[in-house]
């Protein structure tokens, strides 16, 4: 649904991001820790929903930061350190929260 570089796209994201998704996305990801599908895909979600180079984009960011998302996104790269799917999406959610140019 968050997909999209459009504006359409754009404002997905931040309806999931209004709707509170963020901290739900965190909290499955503590409710079920030893599940690396349920981890794969909420770094998916993260990805997805912090995705955009505006204002809005910066904000959700800061928003998955703030509901705690990058220490169970580490958490669950060492959990399921084998999994490749998981290292594959939790790099890439890493690399989705923290990317910016404000100081």
């Amino acid at each position: 649904i968050t997909v999209g570089t459009d504006a359409q796209g754009s404002a997905r994201r931040q309806a999931a991001a209004d709707a509170g998704a963020l901290p739900h996305i965190v909290a499955a990801m503590r409710a079920h820790s030893v599940t690396a599908a349920v981890q794969e895909q909420a770094c998916r979600a993260l990805i997805s929903i912090t995705v955009g180079t505006d204002a809005q984009g910066s904000a959700r960011r800061q928003a998955a930061a703030d509901a705690g998302a990058l220490p169970h996104i580490v958490a669950a790269m060492r959990a399921h350190s084998v999994t490749a799917a998981v290292q594959e999406q939790a790099c890439r959610a890493l690399i989705s929260i923290t990317v910016g140019t404000d100081a």
